[in-house]
This record gives C-alpha cells, sequence and structure tokens, in this order.
C-alpha cells in the first residue's frame, strides 16, 4: 500500500496575533540534544507504542486508502477518523477565525482555497482608508455567494465601497509575530517561512478571490484518459527577477523540474506530501540519484509534465502548495545550489534563501525591507507578468509578540495595521470607544484545527536545544504519567474533563467561546458524498444518502462504538450541520467513569487524591491571555477529576521557551510536556487524507512527533 505523506502546518495564536509555522517529516536525522534528561519507563518501542494507542485507527485507515471509489474512500476515512478520536491521543479544541474582529479589508478579497497557501496571496484585496462597517460586510458578504464563480466580484466589490463613501488604498498593513527562518520556500515546512515568502512567486495555478482554480504560471493543462499524468503549458514572457527588481532570465518548465528536485534534495518536510504520490519520488529520497526516472519532466521550454504512481482525484488542489513552487536553476547555482548527492545546504558557499536578496522572484512582490522583529515590507514587482490587475502594491507586516494584548487594537486604531481580532481584553474598551457596534463582525472560521496532545510515551524533561523548562516531577512521577497517559481510559478521562467553552473564553470572551470550537480533526463539512454510499460500520451495512457531510458518518461511528462524543450537529450553521460551535466532548460524569476504569486498570500506580497523576502543561506566562488559559484547564480537569490528576503549570517566560518545548521540536523524543495545546493542522489538498495522514506510523505521519512518537 502506498500512503501519501501529509505535512503539518502548525497554527496558533499568541494574544489572538497568528504564529503560523510547520514541522517537518517525522523520520528526520535529528537526534536527541545531550542535554535532554531522558526516563526509560517501558521496555515498549515507538512502534508498539503506536500500535497500543492506535491500532483501530491505523486498520481502518489502511482500508480506506485501499479503496478506489472516491465516495466510499471518503466513509471509510470518517470511519477511521472516528477510531483516532475514540483513542483520546488529542483532543481537537478550536479552529482560526470566529473572533469579533475590526477591518479595513473587504470581505472576500484575498484568494479563497480550502487547503494550500492560495489565501495567504494578498495582490486582490480591497483595503480602504475607513473601517468598513459591519453592514456593507454582509452586503458584500452575500454579494459574493451570489456572483460566486462568474468573476465579477471584485469589479462589483470595487464599485459598493467607491459608492459607499469608502477610499480605496493601495497599501496593506498586517501584524505578524514570528520571523522566516528562511526564504527558500522548497527547502521548509515552517508556516512563519511560506507566509512569508508565498507573495515572492506564482505557482503554476491558483485558487481566486471567489474560490475557482485558475491558471497563473500555467496558462492551460491537460489530463490523460488514465488520470496519471498531467501536462501543463507555461505561460511565455514571465520574468525572474533579483531583490532589486532586475530580469534575470524567463520562467520556463525547467524551473518547476529543478524546484522539485531542489525541494526533495532540501527535506525540509514538504517532501512527504508527494512520497509515494509522484512517480519516482520515493526511490529518489532514498538514493538522492537518478532523478531522471522522477516523474517531473521539461519536455520543452513551456511544457511540463508530472506522472503520478496512481490517479489522484485531488492532485490539482495540490498545486497552491509551496512544494511545487518554481526555481531558477541558474540563479540558485550561481549562490552555492547543487542538486542530488552533491547537495549541501552547509557548505560555506551555499548562499540560496539566506536573505531575501538571496532568491529570485516571479511574483507580484519583491522584498523592500526585512528587519527581525520589527518590520518586513514588500513592493509591486515592476516586470510581474499580471501587475495591471494587481489591487495591493504595498504590503507592511509589523511585528508583534504578544506579550502586550492590547497592541493590535491600538495599532489598528492608529491606521498602522489594518484588520485586527478583540480579545477579552479589548472587547468591552472597543464598546467604549464606539468602534464595535458598527464596525466589529464575526470573523468566519477556517479549516485548521487546534488540539490538545497528550504525549504517551514522553522522554524529555528539558527543552532539547538549551536544557530549560525543566520538569519539577521525581522520577516515579514520569514514570507514571508516562504509564497512565499510555491507558486509553485515562486519556479519554482527561478529554471529558476538559471544559473547553471555559477554557477558549479566556482568549475570545463569554460571547464568542462557543464559536471557535470544533469537536473533529477534520472539519465535518469538508468534502460530502456525491452518491448514495453504503459501508459496514461494526459488521451491519450502512447506507449514506447523496450529499452526506463526512461529519455525519464520523458521528454514526462513534455512536456505534458507544462513546459519548458530539462531534456533529444537523442543526449548526443554519440547519446546514456543523462539527463547529458546540463542545460535545466535556462531560464531568464521563470523565469520572473513564477515570475509575483507568484506576482499575492501572491498580499498580495506585492513583488517589494522596497519590494523584501529575501533568507538565507548558504555557507562555508572560502572556495574561495564555495565563488565564492554562488556569482555566487546571481548574477544569482538577475539579472534574476531583484532585486524582493535579496540572503542573510549566511557566515559560519567553515565546521562545515555549515553542521549543515541542512546536519547534522535530522528533518525538524531543516533546518536553505531557500535555501540549501549541500546534494545530491545516490542509494541503482537498481530501480528508491530508488531515489523517498526519497520524500514519513509522515517522510517515508528522503528528505522531505530537504525542511523542517517532
Amino acid at each position: 500500500m502506498k500512503f501519501k505523506k501529509s505535512l503539518l502546518i502548525g497554527f496558533t495564536t499568541l494574544s489572538l496575533i497568528g504564529l503560523a509555522s510547520c514541522g517537518g517529516g517525522g523520520s528526520s536525522s535529528s537526534s536527541v540534544s545531550s542535554t535532554t534528561t531522558t526516563t526509560p519507563t517501558t521496555e515498549l518501542t515507538d512502534s508498539e507504542i503506536y500500535d497500543k494507542v492506535l491500532k483501530e485507527f491505523y486498520t481502518a485507515y489502511s482500508e480506506a486508502l485501499d479503496t478506489d471509489i472516491l465516495d466510499e474512500r471518503y466513509a471509510k476515512m470518517a470511519i477511521a477518523e472516528a477510531k483516532l478520536l475514540e483513542s483520546g491521543v488529542m483532543l481537537p479544541t478550536t479552529t482560526q477565525g470566529g473572533l469579533y474582529s475590526l477591518s479595513r479589508v473587504a470581505p472576500y478579497t484575498f484568494d479563497y482555497a480550502k487547503a494550500g497557501n492560495d489565501s495567504d496571496r494578498f495582490h486582490q484585496a480591497l483595503v480602504t482608508k475607513e473601517i468598513i462597517k459591519v453592514q456593507d460586510r454582509i452586503t458584500m458578504k452575500n454579494k459574493w455567494e451570489e456572483l460566486k464563480g462568474s468573476g465579477n466580484y471584485i469589479s462589483w466589490a470595487k464599485n459598493y465601497l467607491e459608492t459607499h463613501n469608502y477610499t480605496l488604498e493601495d497599501t496593506y498593513n498586517i501584524s505578524y509575530s514570528s520571523n522566516p527562518k528562511t526564504w527558500d520556500v522548497l527547502a521548509t515546512s515552517l508556516s512563519a517561512d511560506s507566509n512569508a515568502i508565498i507573495n515572492t512567486y506564482d505557482g503554476l495555478v491558483e485558487y481566486d478571490v471567489e474560490g475557482v482554480l485558475k491558471p497563473a504560471l500555467a496558462d492551460s493543462w491537460t489530463i490523460s484518459d488514465d488520470g496519471l499524468t498531467y501536462t501543463f503549458k507555461i505561460r511565455q514572457g514571465v520574468r525572474w527577477v533579483d531583490s532589486q527588481g532586475r530580469e534575470l532570465s524567463e520562467v520556463t518548465a525547467d524551473d518547476f523540474v529543478a524546484g522539485f528536485q531542489h525541494m526533495l534534495d532540501a527535506k525540509g518536510g514538504l517532501e512527504y506530501l508527494v512520497d509515494g504520490l509522484i512517480a519516482g519520488v520515493s526511490e529518489y529520497l532514498e538514493t538522492q540519484d537518478n532523478f531522471e526516472a522522477v516523474g517531473v519532466k521539461a519536455i520543452d521550454n513551456y511544457t511540463l509534465e508530472y506522472t503520478l504512481t496512481e490517479k489522484t482525484s485531488y492532485f490539482i488542489s495540490m498545486l497552491g502548495y509551496g512544494v511545487f513552487a518554481p526555481m531558477n536553476r541558474a540563479f540558485y547555482e550561481s549562490l552555492g545550489g547543487k542538486f542530488g548527492s552533491s547537495y549541501d545546504s552547509a557548505s560555506s558557499d551555499y548562499k540560496y534563501g539566506k536573505s531575501e536578496d538571496t532568491i529570485a522572484y516571479c511574483g507580484p512582490y519583491l522584498v523592500s525591507n526585512n528587519t527581525a522583529n520589527s518590520m518586513i515590507s514588500y513592493t509591486l514587482n515592476p516586470l510581474y507578468w499580471n501587475k495591471d490587475n494587481i489591487n495591493v502594491k504595498n504590503i507592511n507586516w509589523y511585528f508583534n509578540d504578544g506579550t502586550d494584548v492590547t497592541k493590535s487594537y491600538t495599532d489598528f486604531k492608529a491606521g498602522t495595521i489594518d484588520v485586527c481580532s478583540l480579545s477579552s481584553s479589548t472587547i468591552e474598551t472597543a464598546k467604549a470607544e464606539g468602534l464595535f457596534d458598527d464596525y466589529s463582525y464575526i470573523s468566519s472560521t477556517t479549516t485548521t484545527t487546534f488540539m490538545t496532545f497528550y504525549n504517551v510515551n514522553r522522554k524529555a524533561y528539558s527543552n532539547s536545544n538549551d536544557n530549560s523548562l525543566t520538569s519539577s516531577k521525581t522520577e516515579n512521577e514520569r514514570i507514571a504519567t508516562n504509564k497512565a497517559l499510555q491507558n486509553q481510559n485515562f486519556r479519554l478521562a482527561l478529554s471529558y474533563a476538559t471544559n473547553r467553552i471555559l477554557y477558549n473564553a479566556q482568549k475570545v470572551g463569554d460571547s464568542l467561546a462557543t464559536t471557535s470550537l470544533r469537536n473533529t480533526y477534520t472539519p465535518g463539512d469538508f468534502v460530502r458524498l456525491s452518491e448514495d454510499t453504503q459501508v459496514l460500520i461494526n459488521g451491519e451495512e450502512v447506507l449514506f444518502k447523496k450529499g452526506t457531510y463526512y461529519g455525519e458518518i464520523i458521528q454514526a461511528q462513534i455512536d456505534k462504538d458507544g462513546y459519548q462524543i458530539k462531534v456533529w450537529d444537523e442543526n449548526m450553521n443554519d440547519g446546514l450541520g456543523s462539527s463547529d460551535g458546540f463542545d460535545g466532548w466535556y462531560n464531568v460524569e464521563n470523565a469520572k467513569s473513564h477515570l475509575d476504569k483507568a484506576i482499575e486498570e492501572l491498580k499498580d500506580l495506585n492513583i488517589s487524591k494522596t497519590n494523584p497523576i501529575k501533568i507538565d502543561y507548558p504555557y507562555f506566562s508572560n502572556s495574561s491571555v495564555y495565563t488565564n488559559v492554562a488556569n482555566a484547564y487546571k481548574k477544569s480537569i482538577e475539579e472534574a477529576l476531583e484532585g486524582k490528576v493535579i496540572i503542573n503549570l510549566v511557566a515559560c517566560t519567553s515565546q521562545s521557551e515555549w515553542l521549543n518545548a515541542g512546536y519547534t521540536t522535530t522528533l518525538g523524543s524531543e516533546a518536553n510536556y505531557d500535555m501540549y495545546d501549541l500546534s494545530g493542522w491545516g490542509p494541503d489538498y482537498l481530501d480528508p487524507s491530508t488531515y489523517l495522514d498526519t497520524f500514519l506510523p513509522d515517522g510517515n505521519g508528522f503528528m505522531t512527533k505530537c504525542i511523542g512518537l517517532f
């Protein structure tokens, strides 16, 4: 069986400021730092522990991946996701959006895409000098629904704004909270990097503001009858330029071949997305030899061909992700870049991607300023092929590390940034200052899912990079916690005991505490059945009608298995149904029941109020918001489980300490926590496997590192 390995895009919000990053593949060759304290608490290997905690998921998911019929595949993936949720290795918590916000940017004027990076392309944004009133936003959103797919929304929106006393600007200003570590989009899986780079290059295709896939650097394409060969005609006359806007050469098909090989050589995390999907990739990753056998070919200067290993319905939706970005071969080589076994990014003469001046540009913007912890600025590329259709000529990013929870609001009022979300600390201020009633709106939720992870095989008890955040637990307490977290009933007790409404209210306020809650990993409405589909659920044939949402099938399996988890509510989303907007997990009686079962199964640990299990939970103590979140979590767990579980709040006095406890680690053995809630996942393409692949075994699924494995 061949698995299409996905890529983690872990997101979180620091005081409601987006911090995005994504981890590399679990098979990284990095080793645990010698300063890391390790505790051998079990004779089991990572693979044996994976089998212990996720065997039912993996068995069900393997069956789904072996299914050729698309609707049956979706249904079986939903069954597998039910098994994943029931395992209790993680608890879905929230998604992005669903917040009170203020904005000078018109709705639906960023590229609209459910997956990939296109939604971070800003060139179509309509930015106004004035704050946009909520009633105008409603009118514009309704018109978008009406015009969606027609190609007319942007022109209508411009006219609407101009005739309703708004002044269009050509600059977009936003905040950011994490500096890019590289400018080589093909050598990173950190969203902090890809978000900064994406506006500097174009891909083959691009989702427009109405969610329609449009030609970009490819002006046309064809698919072979067997669905295995995709042939793209490259747009002629597109120019590569350097950071000063000086012409380098024309964009050709070979630039996509060079980019793809470099991506495989760099092994920055992107390669797992195409391993087993593009012909020859698996073999090349093992040997870094014979790239000619890889299914990416320049047939001539303007003809590019991809050959797949099997028919893949969602392949075209993957092209909006950085893994398929082009790279100017000559420019790369001029900065010390080499290919295959000769690739060495540590070489003294390797300069490519080290700064914004050491990449070539073929997108709408050039980086004109990059000052760490201060500002990143972009200006229009003077030779951009589509510059006449660009609405935003300049982009400014202003750094905000989240320590001041009022900074975004203050900067927005001053006009320094053009959009901000209101936190529990600034909602009342906005009301008092007259900005709430007429201007605030609830932002749309996204397909990104954040989670609480339980470390089922903890080995690190201090941060692997600097030995900070050393656990205060005794050796016996470490052993007991590891053993408890390998018990399904114990993990479920923690999940059922988590009052996610109280938890989320600390970030967004009581009135929006449920809006951004998510109860599944894959959003329940991510896909739906196109035909009536019959599958086995616990040995019984069950028919799901055409139009059934993915989340409904997850719920059907959970109900059959007898778990008291609600992941789909047919009454949400105006009666269309949703997995968001309610807490379908929190249940104190269920928590106590599962803890009682765990105590019986873990008799040798003698779990009690006088001998509790202690859970280390790192949090950002310099943020009042996240301090409140941590205390809400502690209160919820300890009260529900009657003191038989104690949450050790591990204070991280800097953002880097917090991130290094788990978010920036590359191996499960480096995860310095028992519970962590600073990671999540956004989809790379339009298929549930983009989520579920992240829990594959043996280092093939990156999310397993978040539960301490591989």
